[in-house]
């Protein structure tokens, strides 16, 4: 596998290595030993599935505040998305700023995101599946989010319109967020 570390640091894009032949290919996408030897958390307590019916689905900015903050490894199998992270890391030179990436099933890439970090993802096709390896249990309550149009983080979603959750529109903006707050 190849890591290459974004402009946010802890953000990674992992691409697997594949070998092909006549059938197709063979690929990693997951050593435990290649994660860490890149400094990486390598605790998988949970794997998701997302599927989206429809082009501009927009999930997110979700994170689990401490102390069940999430690492997540995120690959999408179908389709194409723009995959967004934010920085929450409040002793971080990057705090409040963002990064995204397309995740494609053809370019099998991931996004590696430390904890600390919120989660979006709009999609850009009809039928878009990613698949998601969790550092922590999902724990409802310290689920939580910011607004995906937050005018402060500004983020460029590429398309207009986008299909949101009631849930997802009712996340405060990140200056009206008390990210020290942990579970009770």
């Amino acid at each position: 596998m190849k890591f290459r570390a974004l402009e946010i640091s802890g953000l990674f894009v992992v691409e697997p290595e594949p070998f092909f032949d006549e059938r197709g290919f063979f690929a990693r996408s997951w050593c435990s030993r290649e994660f860490a030897e890149h400094g990486l958390s390598t605790d998988l307590a949970q794997c998701n599935i997302s599927y989206n019916r429809k082009r501009g689905t927009l999930r997110g900015l979700h994170y689990q505040r401490e102390p069940f903050a999430e690492t997540k490894l995120i690959r999408c199998t179908r389709g194409a998305v723009f995959d967004v992270a934010v920085d929450l890391r409040e002793d971080s030179a990057s705090f409040g700023h963002w990064c995204a990436v397309e995740l494609t099933e053809e370019n099998c890439a991931m996004l590696y995101i430390p904890a600390g970090f919120s989660h979006g993802f709009q999609t850009l096709t009809d039928g878009a599946e990613l698949f998601y390896q969790m550092s922590c249990p999902y724990q409802p309550d310290t689920a939580s989010g910011l607004r995906y149009d937050d005018p402060d983080l500004a983020i460029q979603w590429p398309l207009g319109n986008p299909i949101v959750a009631p849930r997802d529109l009712a996340w405060p903006r990140l200056k009206e967020t008390d990210l020290s707050r942990s579970a009770a």
